[in-house]
């Protein structure tokens, strides 16, 4: 199961560094377009759909490896068992916030599929289609904190959490791994 979930995760970081490579192609098709008279109908709409897909896909990925921004302002002032306590409260809070978006946005994506919407613009597709990524994204983000949630409530260190850069070599190493 751990193989699974971690290929899960790692296959949306690269289904969202997918859609940042088509938001970079539809966004010069259009610049150069413009230089060519050609319009590419629809580009602004897709690359809004690409952009949600991308954000909400690499959600799950980014928690796993650290990279979400965390407050940790209250859990950084406990240690051992306290602070376990701590993880575990924040985990089963946010997850419990996220149980009812996932399911709220499940929900609008069927009824959208159900209703037969369509996209109001320039391109009309069903609106289910693009938004079916973002209930994707958040759903498999549900599952990385369960995950996580699970992870410490066995006493292990949540993947998300790690030792400070020790040296300045560390800190280029975590910077170009996140792609900062």
């Amino acid at each position: 199961m751990r193989r699974f979930l971690d290929a899960l995760y790692w296959v949306c970081g690269a289904l969202a560094g997918l859609m940042l490579i088509a938001i970079c192609v539809v966004m010069m098709l259009m610049s150069v377009g413009r230089e060519f008279g050609i319009n590419l109908k629809g580009g602004d709409e897709i690359s809004g759909w690409l952009c949600a897909a991308m954000c909400f896909l690499g959600l799950a990925h980014t928690f796993k490896h650290g990279d979400l921004i965390r407050v940790t302002l209250l859990v950084d002032r406990f240690e051992g068992g306290r602070r376990r306590a701590m993880e575990l409260v924040a985990l089963f809070t946010g997850g419990a916030f996220l149980a009812l978006f996932a399911w709220f946005l499940s929900k609008m994506v069927y009824d959208s599929w159900r209703f037969n919407e369509f996209a109001q613009g320039v391109i009309a597709i069903p609106i289910w289609i693009p938004q079916s990524a973002l209930a994707v994204g958040v759903v498999l983000l549900l599952v990385a904190f369960i995950d996580e949630f699970v992870r410490v409530l066995m006493g292990n260190k949540p993947c998300y959490m790690r030792d400070p850069p020790k040296t300045a070599d560390e800190i280029i190493e975590r910077a170009a791994e996140s792609g900062v």
